[in-house]
């Protein structure tokens, strides 16, 4: 008779698959790598900044590990990361930038760029990866979006409304890859301790968060929930993280 509590313990397991994270330089790209390597993955990691990645590679557990630097926004450096990635079981959508920006005073090179970095390059990697067969059947697919995607937040227009653009995304590719069983979610944090807040933007939002702010840790545990096994009949979907700050 198979243990209950051992067959829980595996379902939430990683072990033998292959995760790309992008983002994995910093942040919560780089707990998010550093967890599914704790977890039993191999990862595949990828960012700009060549030290900072190096880094993240020297703290997973595990071996076989490998860091590839690219740009997500330019064709060519997706083309490479896709080819050092032929059999992935999972991915991370973690690359991402924000920008203080009142619509009112919006240029049409920021918006360019919010929309490079935060919509089109994670859309069209996953694009390429899929066409080229590389998510393999039962793999899942995340992309790391924001509470921003779910309501109005000052000086954040064009971040939030691409955030809010790839809940349709996910919600569309779920269904047309449910045929290969492969799933597709999404996070929504809010603020969460990483390099992207300053200071002063963090104790701002102590007092809107019941639960206190969000832990880089909290966020790789979902992404290891969604990655695994266990949430084998979620897809679709965003996880909203908030601290009980919209209820």
């Amino acid at each position: 008779m198979s243990n209950p509590i051992h067959s829980l313990r595996n379902v939430f397991s990683l072990e033998g698959k292959t995760i790309l994270v992008t983002g994995a330089s910093s942040g919560l790209g780089r707990q998010t790598a550093i967890t599914c390597a704790a977890r039993g993955a191999r990862l595949i990691v990828t960012g700009r900044d060549e030290q900072r990645l190096q880094e993240t590679l020297a703290q997973l557990q595990g071996e076989g590990h490998l860091a590839i630097i690219a740009d997500l926004t330019q064709i060519a450096d997706r083309e490479r990361l896709v080819q050092a990635s032929p059999h992935i079981d999972g991915l991370v959508h973690c690359a991402g930038m924000q920008k203080h920006c009142p619509i009112r005073q919006l240029t049409e090179q920021a918006m360019n760029d919010i929309y490079h970095v935060n919509f089109l390059a994670p859309v069209m990697l996953t694009q390429r990866l899929l066409q080229t067969g590389s998510v393999m059947r039962q793999g899942s697919i995340i992309f790391l979006l924001s509470t921003a995607a779910h309501l109005g937040t000052r000086g954040v227009g064009p971040y939030s409304a691409m955030k809010a653009g790839l809940i349709g995304i996910i919600r569309c590719l779920a269904l047309e890859q449910v045929k290969h069983k492969i799933r597709v979610n999404g996070i929504s944090p809010s603020a969460v301790a990483t390099p992207m807040w300053d200071k002063d933007q963090l104790e701002a939002q102590k007092a809107r968060h019941p639960l206190g702010l969000g832990e880089p840790q909290d966020v790789a545990n979902a992404a290891v929930y969604l990655l695994s096994d266990a949430s084998r009949w979620v897809t679709g979907t965003s996880l909203v993280m908030d601290g009980g700050s919209i209820l």
